[in-house]
């Protein structure tokens, strides 16, 4: 009866309100599960809410392991902490945050999750009422005593926080009620004490409380009653303003106590760190095992509240210990408070994620660390050192190939068996002896390619006399290779990285688990000839690739191999790192009127039917008019059909044609398929002006005898790669003398079309001078730029470079 009255009234509640609700509800024979009692002598205070050594035992069983499981968490506890709610200003709350917060939590309640708000802010709402109050009541009253002249010497009285709290209670409900009537969700306020933990019939009432608002799809908002508490510590962050004691102890205590599946605390600080924010080493840390408290040191409290980061470490511990899952994380930041709590529940990488279970093996920041440090020896090796490493790396693909094939065999029959991948992808995945060997025919040519790389003065100047500069090649630094059910990538790229001299980490797809696996232990075998294992990393953990590219303080370049889809979401996901790569491979062939027709159809059945999955695959044929209704286009048609490819028609071709193919749905499609889409053009340049409009300048083809016709067009067409009467499939790094490639790259600077050992260098400029300085060369200084180009004397082989 009383929760249906709730519902029409304020639906505020206090202590004195849950006990009658009990009441109520045990009178009617509603007598949900409590919790076992617990003697007071179990009891142990970190603040004014107590907590039991003891965690109550739990229906739910143990918390989370990992980040992806917060997804199925069903009950959630998010905690507000004072910094979040009140303003820079300590007076007030911040209405943006909480409205921001209010939208997260009623968008999750609204799937079907329930969801628990701690709260502060009481003190601070009242604060700014009183405040306005007696500025109002001191303006008016003296201005009929004492006259306009006094109003300047007007002062505040020191607010006492219960003052405060008793007078802020009831407008922060309202506009709790206000925030989420917006997004048809019902609240509720509960009001605790020590004495509802204390008791353990007052704490069965509160528990039988919450657990009837959670049945009616009702947010509980839950905060001490500040009104009645003792008085606030000495040395308080605000000498007694803002009194909370300590919300994190009392989101801990309820969680455990309602059995809630993840607790979200949200504060001032992105998480907890290895040290003090602030201080230069600070690194946050992105899990939390129990046990690695005696690694931190904590720093000074937020500018609110009274808990500190050390006791929302002891509460989350003590939550995560009685089952319930614990994330920390800022709720203040202007770019993240829209989402933090719905990416947390995502399973993004945000705040510290407390676990109890440690992974076997070193983190991906670890890892990452780790292949900096051993990139930085791998590029001061001699250049015959690292060729050494890729031949070892060659000879082992095939001395332990039946090693290989056995593990990829173990992957094609798992995905088989799941069908999660297509013909296409399966193809990919798919590894044999002769494949193997041109894997390491490929490594054997980087090898060669590797001896002059790393450390190449590609520029010297006498800057002046004794002053001389050089530009040198230098590695990028660590790279994130990303690729999809492409196992023969692996060695290839780390190929590449060892003869660049650059650090790499690699997270392939779980599809090439296993083959992966022997892959990377085989690169890591060639490296430990010259004691430089660490440089290659493979990414084996649960991580997210979204959260890989946010790592944008130890990693230095992404190149995504797979789906465009996947190149999508990377150069999305990756905003403070560099993405190399392509989105999409619409390439074109263009077959003019003056094409050869043995040509033709060679060129456009290589470009289209070699490997359709392929990114430098055919996807649109533009044809010119004039070629219509001729045998080169009967022959075209026929050789297509009879490689079963299904034609599209464009909306020009269409036209021409009574009964037509299916009509293209866009003419800027990669169907990485049998498929392809065909279009009729006036004339060479109209096939430009298509391919600019609907391409993505990767690769694109002119089939013509005409050597004028054929120049405009390779002078014109804006692509990474443009051939002259020579299939598509021709980009590709092995294929122009690379060895291998990391990829095909259509961006505009750095490195485009197929990229190898070049586009994984940059440079760096070194000085050499006697004690020179920049004022010697002003007005008043003795000495002159020369700026004079020498000669670029070759490093010796075997001479080791100097980055």
């Amino acid at each position: 009866m009383y929760l249906q009255r709730l519902l029409s009234c304020s639906r505020r509640f206090t202590r004195t309100n849950a006990l009658q609700t009990f009441s109520r509800a045990a009178s009617q024979g509603k007598n949900p599960s409590f919790s076992p009692s617990l003697s007071l002598h179990a009891v142990r205070y970190w603040s004014n809410v107590p907590f039991f050594t003891v965690p109550l035992a739990r229906a739910h069983g143990k918390s989370f392991g990992h980040r992806s499981e917060l997804r199925q968490a069903k009950r959630i506890v998010v905690k507000l902490g004072s910094a979040v709610v009140t303003r820079g200003d300590e007076c007030g709350l911040a209405l943006g945050r909480l409205a921001s917060i209010v939208e997260q939590v009623a968008m999750l309640q609204n799937q079907g999750r329930e969801m628990m708000i701690v709260t502060s802010g009481a003190v601070a709402f009242g604060k700014q009422r009183l405040r306005h109050e007696i500025l109002l009541s001191q303006s008016v009253r003296q201005a009929l005593h004492s006259g306009q002249n006094q109003l300047k010497d007007m002062s505040l009285p020191v607010l006492e926080a219960r003052a405060c709290a008793a007078a802020g209670q009831s407008g922060l409900m309202a506009l709790y009620e206000a925030m989420f009537t917006q997004y048809s969700t019902c609240t509720a306020q509960i009001l605790v004490t020590n004495l509802d933990f204390q008791d353990d019939q007052k704490r069965r009432n509160l528990n039988s409380t919450l657990h009837e608002l959670l049945r009616m799809n009702i947010v509980p908002i839950i905060n001490t009653n500040d009104a009645v508490v003792p008085p606030p510590e000495p040395n308080s962050d605000l000498q007694g303003v803002i009194s909370i004691k300590d919300n994190d102890s009392l989101a801990a205590r309820l969680a455990v106590e309602m059995r809630a599946d993840l607790l979200i605390a949200l504060s001032d600080v992105e998480g907890l760190y290895d040290s003090p924010p602030g201080s230069d080493d600070a690194k946050l840390l992105d899990t939390f095992y129990p046990g690695d408290q005696q690694s931190i040191t904590y720093g000074t409290k937020s500018r609110v509240g009274i808990g500190g980061m050390e006791a929302k470490v002891k509460a989350a511990l003590w939550a995560l210990q009685g089952g319930t899952s614990v994330v920390i994380a800022n709720g203040t930041h202007p770019k993240v408070t829209g989402h933090v709590i719905t990416d947390i529940v995502e399973g993004k990488k945000v705040g510290t994620f407390f676990s109890e279970v440690k992974p076997a093996g070193p983190t991906v920041e670890q890892q990452t660390e780790m292949a900096r440090t051993a990139g930085r020896t791998l590029a001061s090796l001699d250049s015959e050192q690292r060729s050494d490493i890729i031949c070892a790396l060659a000879d082992l693909l095939t001395e332990r190939k039946d090693e290989i094939l056995t593990a990829n065999k173990k992957d094609l029959e798992l995905s088989v068996s799941t069908g999660r991948l297509s013909p296409a992808m399966l193809k990919r995945l798919s590894l044999s002896s002769s494949k193997l060997n041109s894997l390491s025919i490929g490594l054997r040519q980087i090898a060669v390619s590797s001896q002059d790389s790393v450390g190449r003065v590609l520029r010297r100047t006498r800057v002046a006399n004794n002053l001389e500069l050089e530009q040198i090649t230098v590695p990028i630094g660590v790279l994130l290779v990303i690729f999809e059910s492409r196992p023969d990538c692996l060695p290839q790229v780390s190929a590449l990285a060892i003869a660049s001299g650059n650090a790499l980490l690699l997270k392939g797809g779980k599809e090439a688990a296993n083959t992966n696996h022997i892959l990377h232990e085989l690169a890591q075998e060639a490296l430990s000839i010259h004691g430089v294992k660490d440089a290659i990393q493979l990414v084996s953990t649960r991580e997210e690739v979204e959260d890989l590219c946010h790592l944008e303080k130890m990693i230095d370049l992404i190149i995504p191999r797979g789906s465009s889809q996947l190149v999508r979401d990377i150069q999305r996901a990756a905003k403070g790192i560099p993405v190399l790569g392509h989105s999409e491979g619409i390439c074109h062939v263009y077959v003019d009127h003056e094409a050869s027709i043995d040509k033709a159809i060679n060129i456009i059945r290589d470009s289209k039917c070699d490997y359709p999955a392929a990114c430098n695959a055919m996807e649109t044929l533009l044809v010119h008019r004039d070629l219509l209704r001729t045998p080169l286009f009967d022959q075209i048609i026929d050789m297509l059909r009879t490689e079963h490819v299904k034609i599209h028609a464009g909306p020009k071709f269409a036209s021409y044609l009574t009964f037509s193919p299916s009509e293209v749905k866009s003419l800027r499609t990669e169907y990485g398929d049998l498929e392809c889409c065909i279009e009729v053009v006036d004339s060479m340049h109209e096939a430009v002006d298509h391919i600019h409009k609907y391409g993505s300048s990767h690769t694109d083809v002119i089939v013509t005898e005409n050597e004028e016709t054929a120049e405009q067009f390779l002078q014109q067409l804006d692509s990474a790669c443009v051939f002259w009467n020579a299939s598509s499939r021709f980009a590709d790094g092995y294929r122009f003398g690379l060895g291998a490639e990391v990829g095909i790259s259509t961006a505009r600077i750095h490195a485009r079309g197929p990229v190898g050992l070049e586009g994984l260098l940059t440079t760096k400029w070194v000085l050499r001078g006697e004690g020179h300085t920049a004022a010697d060369f002003s007005e008043q200084g003795s000495l002159k730029f020369l700026h004079e180009n020498l000669p670029v004397a070759q490093p010796l082989p075997g001479r080791r470079n100097t980055s």
